[in-house]
């Protein structure tokens, strides 16, 4: 064999290696954190939530690459002694799944909340969406109004990005048989490697939230779905996010904004003050905060949250 073969062979022997990594990671993760809540069949996939309490219902929609328990961390606690909290996995994400990448895109994702609140007979639910979970629950909100009491958006993805975030460029991935490929072989390793890292940044300035690679929910984007997923969420929500801009002025129930004043991830003033101008929502920012408040600042979006609702009921 020659050297070209003997390179060849190295390079698949380093992939398939890459591939068994990843997947000894990701069945770790899920060991990890396991499924916990209740699955709910919508078209298109099935969504996995989790529910505490009693009365008006909140249903909770997180951000890219994230799960439920970003909400169950510490928020729901706050407020589950007033409400019916329900925190959901997107499709695609956490423990919900979803058919393909055509689930992606905003409509799509929106019209699948749509679904779930209505076969669980969610009445007047307000709608709590942070960072990409915010810009889902603002479509939700504009298709599909007679599901929404009210919004109360943590840190919400409002207006077009047109630079993604440092932190979320290995996700930026058009290809789909590429993104397959770098999920079932590097993702793991690389993405472990660079997971503190990761997590400094979303967290910034504020210190990582202890405990957040299992009681947050972590360890989960560490499986190769989860990097399709949000691979899919960034590249189809981007080219989907002109179906919602500009449609600002059809809004007709109570809408809130509670941003971080320090958020190194989404432009407070560009996603926060521009849509309270174009939207007439309700503007409320945290000082010295970085973008992770529902678990950096549990006591305040509660606080937040009970103002929405009491505006919506």
């Amino acid at each position: 064999m020659g050297t070209f073969g003997t390179i060849i062979l190295l390079i698949i022997a380093f992939f398939l290696v890459c591939g068994a990594i990843t997947n000894f990671i990701a069945a770790a993760a899920k060991a990890a954190v396991p499924k916990t809540g209740k699955t709910t069949k919508v078209r298109g996939g099935e969504i996995h939530w989790v529910e505490s309490g009693q009365g008006r219902p909140v249903v909770m929609i997180h951000g890219l690459g994230a799960n439920l328990h970003n909400f169950t961390y510490a928020l729901t606690g706050k407020l589950d002694g007033e409400f019916k909290c329900i925190a959901i996995d997107r499709a695609g994400c956490g423990w919900s799944t979803r058919d393909g990448a055509a689930q992606s895109t905003l409509p799509e994702q929106a019209r699948m909340v749509a679904e779930f609140i209505e076969k669980e007979g969610l009445e007047n639910p307000l709608i709590v969406g942070h960072s990409l979970g915010g810009a889902v629950a603002l479509t939700l909100a504009l298709n599909h109004k007679e599901h929404v009491g009210g919004l109360a958006l943590l840190c919400p993805a409002t207006q077009p990005i047109d630079d993604t975030p440092e932190v979320f460029k290995g996700l930026d991935v058009s290809s789909a048989g590429v993104r397959k490929f770098i999920a079932h072989t590097v993702s793991g390793p690389l993405g472990l490697l660079m997971e503190k890292k990761i997590f400094s940044v979303i967290f910034a300035p504020e210190p990582i939230a202890p405990g957040f690679e299992v009681k947050g929910g972590g360890k989960l984007g560490r499986s190769p779905g989860a990097f399709i997923a949000a691979s899919e969420d960034m590249v189809n929500g981007r080219s989907s996010v002109d179906e919602v801009v500009g449609r600002e002025a059809e809004l007709t129930m109570p809408v809130g904004v509670l941003y971080a004043e320090k958020d190194e991830i989404l432009n407070p003033k560009l996603h926060g003050e521009k849509f309270a101008e174009l939207s007439g929502a309700d503007l409320q920012i945290l000082p010295g905060r970085g973008h992770m408040i529902p678990l950096t600042a549990p006591d305040e979006c509660a606080a937040f949250i009970r103002e929405m609702a009491s505006k919506s009921a």
